[in-house]
């Protein structure tokens, strides 16, 4: 049965994901933000007034030892996520973690092994996967209502400028964990994977084509899921028309769904392959609609904790996503080789971080303005 209690939230992190956790955690009846941490206290007294939050602190330990947080949601960068999950759940909270959720994956199995060490739950923030219309396609795609899903293709083309990378821990293997396949294609990497399943293969490449960074700007990779669908994946930092989208064509139909930062209905198109028109009926979306975001994601995570039960599919399986992650920066460290779930299990460098050479053509272009006078690094 449902406990009754209130959970006590607290914050580390005040940038702007942080605003995202605070509106969902004011807007589930079942919960407080009580405390927020960060290393600025004038940020996090800041924070703290804006939403009306007790307390502010500038040190984690001393804000979970203060306050006794029932869950503690962490809004900072990927290099420290490791140090305070394994914080919060010493001192016995829950951890709702931004993506990605660590920059390695030897950190991630160390932040899930002391979860399971202190009974409390590790639940990464993928918001791509909530809203009913994500919902919708992939109890379609589970049911094989639309037969069986074949071939698939993975968009993310967003636009960074060079003021974002000019941000210290932005662009950086050391700081940032990767480029813009771990931080921005994770998420439809993710949403993909959500509604396809586990993965057997992935090779990929590391480009960077326009931007002062260590990292990549631009990548690619082909993805095979267990079921054997065949994925092309492409992550860009420096495409101006902005689009986060899917395709997955199945025996029956072709899906897609095409957004840049959240999705509803609107944003999702099922198409029924020639023959098929007079199944489309039972394929409609649901008339009750939910949109992508933190709120539906934390109010489910809560409602968990709550009751004590597993996560929900909209919160669970924390490493798929960053496994394939992984498996990208460990193919194109060897020139593009096929990496499988047994390889990267036992990988000798890509498990624990993914610093891999980057293809850099930006010496390759003709006009010196444009070009501007480095050439990487």
């Amino acid at each position: 049965m449902t406990s009754r209690k209130t959970l006590r939230a607290a914050l580390v992190g005040t940038g702007a994901v942080a605003h995202a956790h605070a509106r969902a955690v004011a807007a589930y009846p079942r919960a407080d933000l009580v405390a927020v941490a960060d290393l600025s206290r004038e940020k996090a007294e800041g924070f703290a007034a804006t939403y009306g939050i007790a307390a502010a602190y500038d040190d984690l330990d001393g804000m979970l030892a203060a306050e006794h947080p029932d869950v503690v949601l962490i809004c900072t960068p990927p290099a420290p996520h490791r140090e305070q999950s394994l914080a919060a759940f010493a001192a016995g909270a829950h951890v709702i973690v931004e993506k990605p959720p660590a920059p390695s994956l030897d950190e991630l199995d160390e932040m899930r092994a002391a979860a399971d060490a202190a009974d409390r739950r590790l639940a990464v923030v993928f918001q791509q996967r909530t809203g009913t219309a994500a919902a919708h396609v992939r109890q379609l795609l589970q049911s094989g209502a639309l037969g069986r899903p074949l071939v698939a293709v993975c968009q993310t083309l967003w636009f960074r400028d060079s003021d974002y990378f000019a941000v210290p821990w932005r662009g950086r293997w050391e700081t940032e964990g990767g480029g813009t396949t771990l931080g921005h294609g994770i998420h439809q990497l993710d949403l993909l994977a959500h509604l396809l399943g586990d993965w057997s293969s992935v090779q990929g490449r590391l480009w960077r084509l326009d931007r002062e960074t260590e990292t990549e700007d631009v990548s690619t990779a082909t993805i095979v899921f267990d079921q054997g669908v065949v994925a092309q994946v492409v992550t860009s930092a420096v495409s101006p028309r902005e689009t986060s989208s899917i395709r997955i064509d199945t025996q029956k139909a072709s899906i897609t769904v095409d957004h840049l930062y959240g999705h509803g209905h609107e944003n999702w198109r099922i198409t029924p392959a020639p023959g098929f028109e007079a199944e489309a009926d039972a394929w409609a979306f649901p008339d009750a609609e939910e949109r992508s975001d933190h709120a539906p994601l934390l109010r489910d995570v809560f409602d968990a904790l709550l009751a004590g039960e597993p996560l929900p599919a909209t919160a669970d399986a924390p490493a798929r996503s960053l496994e394939i992650v992984a498996a990208i920066y460990a193919s194109a460290a060897a020139d593009g080789v096929v990496v499988t779930p047994a390889l990267l299990g036992t990988h000798p460098t890509h498990r624990a971080g993914f610093e891999s050479p980057v293809t850099d053509l930006r010496a390759q272009r003709d006009d010196p303005v444009v070009r501007g006078s480095k050439t990487g690094r």
